[in-house]
């Protein structure tokens, strides 16, 4: 590991808006109480990398809390520098495997998941490792709020489709979706908060697919 990750890993542990690992089980079902001082709604951004999402989505909705997810250390030190640097209180990030994230969320804590330009897992031997997998998508419909909303933005078409294959099987009902966003009326100043990677597709021209459904 190169001295610039080692030292963004050193330093994000002293960053009171980061949780990581198996002490995120201590807020379980007190998030917005114990991070944030709150009783606000939680919204997740999962895979969030360097936490461009999370962070514009937070000061655009200064009455929501949202918590940033990855595993990456030193991708998660962008986002949760910029909001202390920036004074962004309803912000925080959680450094775990989104696989256990039901030790870390209760049953009902979380109003909305966003998911950002995940790694499509292309490989059929990785099915299970794509982020909507039914197996992931139980894990969150237990952690929602009745009716929970889940949002997806993808470069990837083939990923696109099998998420909406697995929409589909579920019986969820879809609310917003587009193969196209940047080409579509849905487009908003929310779709339009772009990440890194999402800069670099637009650059080649690639198309933005996005889906919102419902947990019901």
């Amino acid at each position: 590991m190169g001295k610039d990750k080692l030292r963004k890993f050193a330093e994000v542990a002293t960053f009171k808006n980061v949780v990581q690992l198996d002490a995120g089980k201590d807020y379980k079902g007190q998030w917005a109480k114990e991070l944030f001082g709150n009783d606000k709604p939680i919204i997740l951004e999962l895979a969030c990398g360097k936490g461009e999402y999370t962070v514009n989505l937070a000061k655009k909705f200064p009455d929501t809390n949202f918590i940033g997810v990855d595993f990456k250390g030193n991708r998660i030190w962008r986002g949760a520098k910029t909001a202390l640097e920036e004074g962004i209180e309803n912000v925080g990030f959680l450094r775990i495997q989104i696989e256990s994230i039901l030790e870390h969320f209760a049953e009902s804590e979380v109003s909305q998941i966003w998911i950002t330009f995940p790694d499509p897992q292309p490989q059929d031997s990785r099915i299970k490792k794509r982020l909507t997998n039914p197996r992931f998508l139980e894990k969150y419909k237990t952690i929602m709020k009745d009716r929970g909303v889940m949002h997806l933005k993808t470069d990837n078409d083939d990923f696109y489709a099998y998420t909406l294959e697995q929409i589909e099987a579920g019986n969820m009902p879809i609310l917003r979706q587009t193969t196209d966003l940047y080409k579509s009326d849905l487009v908003d100043d929310v779709l339009s908060i772009k990440t890194y990677y999402e800069k670099k597709y637009l650059a080649d021209d690639k198309n933005i697919n996005y889906v919102q459904w419902q947990f019901v």
